[in-house]
């Protein structure tokens, strides 16, 4: 049982690094932006890299 919350707690652990990584490598967004991304996803750690995902990543093959 313990093996299963940790293993959920590494891939959070690091969907959280991608996302803030993603976040200030996003070409679409201004740096203003990128500022507010970056403290909602430490702020809200894996809620704010959720909302993050869904409202603002980049989406691959549309970088310039």
């Amino acid at each position: 049982m313990h093996i299963i919350g940790l293993l959920l707690l590494i891939f959070a652990t690091i969907f959280w690094i991608k996302m803030l990584i993603d976040c200030v490598r996003n070409p679409t967004l201004r740096d203003t932006q990128k500022i507010v991304w970056v403290l909602i996803i430490i702020f809200l750690h894996l809620i704010g890299a959720l909302l993050y995902y869904i409202l603002a990543r980049s989406k691959p093959g549309l970088s310039a």
